[in-house]
């Protein structure tokens, strides 16, 4: 007996066999089963899904000698001849071939009339989109009024292609690509039973390069397991398939990490030398980082499309470098993707995108700068510089110069104990308001005097100093000292502001907020800015024009 692809000795016989259409296989079954049989039907998704293969198990379940069933038999001579071609009443046709108005409307003549033998004529129309305009005009009275005995069954990869007037008269089925996983499971049972020995990787890289084809993939497996002799090794897989040896991608990945730019400028100049195309180098690197960041994450290396030891590698390598650092290399190179499919000069385009890549050890991120960090110093050319791990940003010093003495921390007058009830001091109630409101802290810092005494803490507040008195006037500033007043003293402690000359006024405890109008310390968005910075006002100066004579603050 001659020799058959494994593509035609696997495609389906019963709508068990169809592999990753599951919707669509509950929907056809049920509709056998109650009879509800529409009169058009059309299938569409990319090649090699199991459009045609699904239109003629419909074709056997609807003339089935035991049917219309949920599942042809197989056995009867309606289910063996449909298999085999050569049933009259299923009419299989090649829009590519048979698209002229004329053929059509040969075709259309002949199916007044009843079937041959069979319970229903069903007509298979392959690749529909390439019919004419015309054909289509000739196919729509019969398609939506058709004799009780006929059924259509269209297919097409591109269903944009098809006119509303013939999608609005069908049953449309979409087959989606079927995921790898359940292609690699699939590769799988045929190996099995074909005695083809290949390993999970291997077979999950097959599943991957038949972008979520069964009829792809199953040709794939076949031509590997010739080439090997019935087995088939991983290294044959990867090279066969079109893909890169993964060493190369790994000593990339490695240089843009390290910074290393003539690591870079090596694996480009391979690239070049090995004639192989750049934009496809460049999409295989970016799933190789794909699976890195996966690894990083604690993904199992046995789900990767690599061998064994070349994934325990590239989870060593991905941990080291961390998730963050990771997902922030794939996102340039990202970036870079469209300027490497479309550039003229692919190689060029590509190198650059890698040495842009290479760039990122060397930044120093913004919360480092904003927290008063310098940047640390560029790794020599070729060296090892691990990516850059910032300490969390700590609150600046303020910028507003200091008063010519020293705010008081003086221990309390004579009679009042030395140490609070709480056993508290002014530099954890500081500390208390820095936790919550660094801005507050900074200025109550400011203060001419901040000091416990007589059972309360007193903060001075000078005569002329509006931008702290303003401060402790706002509600939410006062919710704050009060948190921590009552965290450093004990619930019962209370605070209170004095004047540091005489005759000043100092506002009472329960002073109302700002009155409305002020429009620069007390303002949101200044407020929201110095809140974000951490810092504090040093002067306001106001607005002025080349009319105005600029006023004290």
């Amino acid at each position: 007996m001659a020799y058959q692809v494994l593509a035609r000795k696997w495609r389906p016989q019963d709508f068990e066999s169809v592999v990753g259409q599951g919707p669509i296989v509950t929907a056809l079954r049920n509709a056998l089963t109650d009879g509800r049989i529409a009169q058009a039907y059309l299938f569409s998704g990319i090649r090699g899904v199991g459009k045609t293969s699904a239109a003629r198990v419909l074709a056997k379940a609807l003339n089935c000698e035991r049917g219309p069933a949920a599942d042809p038999c197989n056995e009867c001579t309606a289910c063996r001849e449909i298999t085999a071609g050569s049933d009259l009443d299923v009419i299989e046709v090649d829009a590519a071939t048979y698209s002229k108005v004329e053929q059509v409307r040969e075709l259309t003549e002949g199916l007044k009339y009843g079937p041959a033998r069979d319970r229903y004529k069903v007509v298979v129309i392959d690749e529909i989109h390439r019919l004419s305009r015309q054909a289509f005009d000739a196919l729509l009275k019969i398609i939506e009024e058709p004799p009780p005995h006929l059924v259509f069954i269209f297919a097409t990869t591109e269903i944009d292609a098809v006119p509303a007037t013939v999608l609005s008269r069908c049953q449309e089925f979409h087959f989606r690509r079927v995921p790898s996983e359940i292609l690699a499971g699939h590769l799988r049972t045929i190996a099995g039973d074909e005695n083809i020995e290949a390993s999970d990787a291997a077979l999950r890289l097959i599943a991957r390069a038949g972008e979520g084809s069964v009829r792809d993939s199953v040709a794939l497996l076949d031509q590997l397991a010739t080439f090997g002799s019935g087995s088939i090794a991983d290294h044959d897989a990867v090279r066969l398939l079109g893909g890169l040896d993964t060493a190369l991608f790994e000593k990339l990945l490695a240089a843009i990490l390290e910074g290393d730019r003539a690591a870079i400028a090596g694996v480009v100049g391979e690239v070049e030398d090995e004639g192989w195309d750049p934009r496809h180098v460049y999409a295989q690197f970016l799933a190789y980082c794909r699976d890195a960041i996966h690894l990083a994450m604690g993904t199992d290396p046995d789900r990767v499309d690599l061998p064994r030891e070349e994934a325990d590698r590239l989870a060593e390598r991905s941990r080291a470098a961390g998730f963050e650092n990771l997902l922030r290399l794939l996102q340039q190179l990202l970036a870079s993707e469209e300027t490497v499919r479309r550039s003229d000069s692919s190689l060029l385009a590509v190198e650059i995108a890698w040495l842009r890549a290479a760039e990122l050890p060397r930044l120093t991120r913004v919360e480092a700068l904003l927290a008063g960090h310098a940047a640390a110093p560029s790794a020599p050319e070729g060296a090892a510089s691990p990516p850059p791990r910032p300490t969390p940003p700590k609150p600046p010093p303020s910028r507003q110069p200091p008063p010519a003495e020293p705010p008081e921390r003086e221990a309390a007058p004579s009679g009042t104990p030395a140490t609070p009830p709480a056993k508290g001091s002014v530099d954890a109630f500081l500390e208390r308001v820095s936790d919550s409101k660094p801005p507050l802290a900074g200025y109550l810092r400011q203060a001419p005097s901040l000091r416990w005494a007589k059972g309360a803490l007193e903060i001075g507040v000078a005569a002329d100093d509006e931008l702290l008195r303003n401060r402790l006037e706002k509600a939410a500033n006062r919710r704050v000292i009060d948190q921590a007043v009552a965290e450093t003293w004990g619930a019962e402690a209370r605070w209170t502001t004095v004047g540091t000359s005489p005759g000043s006024a100092a506002p009472a405890a329960d002073a109302p907020a700002t009155a409305e109008g002020d429009e620069t310390p007390d303002n949101p968005t200044v407020q929201t800015v110095l809140e974000i910075f951490q810092d504090t006002v040093e002067r306001v100066e106001p607005e002025s024009t080349p009319d105005d004579t600029p006023e004290e603050t």
